[in-house]
């Protein structure tokens, strides 16, 4: 098979819910990254992209219509460049790096970006249509997050938890303390403070441009959901699922805003454009769980991967986990039999600290996790998500 490059990686700072990017249209916040790897590599020909994959869990607002397609337009890429918007819900970002590395793997095509985008802020609440001639009543969803027009076949054949409620059965089933989910928490604060001051999070960011009204603006370059905290501060937070629950708002990823995008190649097209590959992608798998506990996922997607690529944990010197719930991250290291305070596991923090705007985190743990590899002469790396209705995926990745 072809090899398939993971080449540069640029992502938006990551926008608390409500906060600095709020008032940017998700399909200009999608373009941003794009038009930033154009402007990164002047040696890249536009229309020498075959394709753009984008991740995208909602599409019900100003990210319908094929947000990809939409994004590489308002990028400034050609009109003959086609894209395509992919959801795996939590795991769409990662998806849409799987897609083109499959492609290009396959002999498909050389040159492709894939991407990721999510403003959760934007979300637009959803009426369905009336059920019949002349009805007097209707229901409204807010599209942020969860489930809505839910299945009643669905709900009583496996259940509709909410997210928090399906890290806190992990909890339950696999008997993760409080005081365990709030250290994993503060490791992810204190790792992202030291990254942010080192400027190792910087080297991933482009500016945003954020209309304010009457001609003003505002550079957006810093991810704004990170908050210094203590132990002491996260123990005093009430439980979100019930009372004697453990899931609280302060060991769990954010609601946020944010776009990420990456080139994949092929050797050919490192050559013929003048990249710079970061990391060659060895593999990608995904695996199904039972809904109710989707954050164990990717315990069976990565035993998938190592079982395909001979490459186990062992190996590996990057685990970009993405962090939904505490619960759910320690459920599933233990799971792979990983310390909890594990340095190779999210060096740089992760979605509890960083936020996780859900199309958009996948792409941003596949581009870190080559970006990380780069800078500390590691061979492999792991970047790997839980993702709704009970699913996992993981993507190996290794040093050039």
């Amino acid at each position: 098979m072809a090899e398939a490059y993971l080449c540069d990686y640029v992502r938006t700072p990551i926008g608390r819910y409500g906060g600095a990017l709020a008032p940017v249209r998700t399909d200009d916040l999608a373009a941003v990254p794009l038009a930033a790897l154009l402007s990164r590599n002047p040696g890249l020909d536009p229309a020498a992209v075959e394709e753009v994959w984008m991740g995208c869990a909602n599409q019900a607002g100003e990210d319908n219509r094929n947000v990809a397609r939409m994004a590489l337009l308002l990028a400034g890429l050609p009109e003959t460049v086609p894209g395509v918007t992919v959801n795996r819900l939590c795991g769409s970002g990662l998806e849409a790096v799987a897609a083109a590395a499959r492609a290009i793997r396959a002999g498909d095509m050389d040159l492709a970006i894939a991407a990721g985008v999510e403003s959760m802020t934007r979300a637009p609440f959803v009426i369905p249509k009336g059920a019949g001639a002349w009805s007097r009543s209707t229901e409204i969803h807010d599209t942020t997050i969860g489930w809505r027009f839910v299945n009643p076949a669905m709900a009583k054949r496996h259940g509709v938890e909410s997210m928090p409620e399906t890290a806190q059965n992990l909890a339950d089933e696999y008997g993760i303390s409080r005081e365990d989910q709030d250290a994993f928490a503060l490791r992810s604060q204190e790792r992202t403070a030291a990254a942010q001051a080192s400027g190792r999070l910087g080297d991933e960011i482009v500016a945003v441009t954020v209309p304010l009204g009457r001609g003003r603006t505002a550079e957006v370059d810093r991810d704004e959901h990170p908050r210094a905290t203590t132990r002491e501060d996260l123990a005093r937070l009430k439980p979100i699922t019930r009372p004697d629950g453990t899931v609280t708002a302060g060991n769990s990823s954010g609601v946020n805003d944010g776009a990420a995008a990456l080139i994949v190649a092929s050797e050919a097209a490192v050559k013929a454009h003048g990249l710079t590959p970061r990391a060659r992608v060895l593999g990608a798998a995904s695996a199904g769980v039972a809904p109710r506990v989707m954050g164990y996922g990717p315990v069976p997607a990565i035993g998938k991967l190592v079982a395909r690529t001979g490459v186990g944990l062992d190996k590996v010197d990057v685990i970009e986990l993405n962090e939904a719930f505490a619960a759910q991250a320690l459920a599933v290291l233990r799971g792979l039999g990983v310390a909890d305070d594990d340095a190779r596991v999210n060096p740089n923090g992760g979605a509890i600290a960083l936020g996780h705007p859900l199309g958009m985190s996948g792409a941003r743990i596949a581009g870190s996790a080559a970006l990380e590899l780069s800078k500390t002469g590691g061979r492999y790396a792991v970047a790997t998500m839980c993702i709704g209705v009970g699913q996992g995926a993981a993507l190996l990745l290794e040093r050039v």
